[in-house]
Formats: C-alpha cells, structure tokens, sequence
C-alpha cells in the first residue's frame, strides 16, 4: 500500500501544544476527521484534499499546505497498481525527524504505528491523479 505521512516537527513559538492545535485546526478545515472514521477520497469529490502523481513526485495539496516529496520507484509502482495511496495526517509532533533527511523503516513504522500517533492522526484514500 503506498503511504503518506504528514507530520510538523513541534517547532513553533508554542512548541509541539501550538502546533498538534494548527494541525487539528488545519485537518478540520480540510474536513478531515480525527482519529477516524477513514475518509475515500474518491466517493467524497468534494474533499479538499488531492494527490498528484508526476513522473517521479507525489504532491499533496490541501487548504494551507502543499506537500511534495521524491517517491521512490516502488512507491509509484504500487500507488499505479492501486490507483490510490493512503494518506495519514497527525497532529502528533515528530522532533526528531529531520526535513530532507531519510529516516529509517523501523523509525517510520515506530511512529507512524504508534497508537498516540495513529489516534491523532486523520486517515484518507487519495486517489492518485496526474496532470495527462
């Protein structure tokens, strides 16, 4: 299943209270539910909240945040394959990950499987579109 994660580091002025408080603020408007129920983005058109796929970039885009990233090829084999990707959101801060730098599988599934993290997070299906 091809995943993505979307975190904020807890580095405001407020530190990670602030920021989990714009996060959910952000998920809201987006209409994007807390802690769940999952949300299909292709039998809800009208959610505000897309992926784009192009040539070797995942871009997600919804009110106030544009998020693109690298993928690697097997993420785009997999995300072709299914025509969707899995979109998790958290308003649980991740201090110690880094912008631009790697981080390794056991990290990633530390806190992306973390029952804090998971019930803090709104849970989606993007579907998959591209600019052809």
């Amino acid at each position: 299943m091809p995943f993505l994660l979307a975190y904020s580091l807890g580095d405001t002025e407020g530190g990670p209270e602030a920021t989990a408080e714009a996060m959910r603020s952000l998920l809201g408007e987006a209409g994007l539910p807390i802690g769940g129920p999952l949300i299909d983005g292709a039998r809800n058109p009208s959610l505000p909240v897309s992926l784009l796929v192009e040539g070797d970039h995942a871009v997600v885009n919804m009110p106030h945040l544009n998020a693109q990233c690298v993928a690697p090829p097997e993420w785009l084999a997999a995300v072709k394959q299914r025509g969707h990707a899995y979109f998790m959101a958290t308003t649980r801060a991740w201090p110690d990950a880094k912008p631009g730098e790697p981080v390794s599988e056991e990290r990633l599934s530390e806190f992306a499987g973390d029952e804090e993290t998971m019930l803090s997070a709104a849970h989606c299906l993007l579907p998959a579109r591209s600019l052809r």
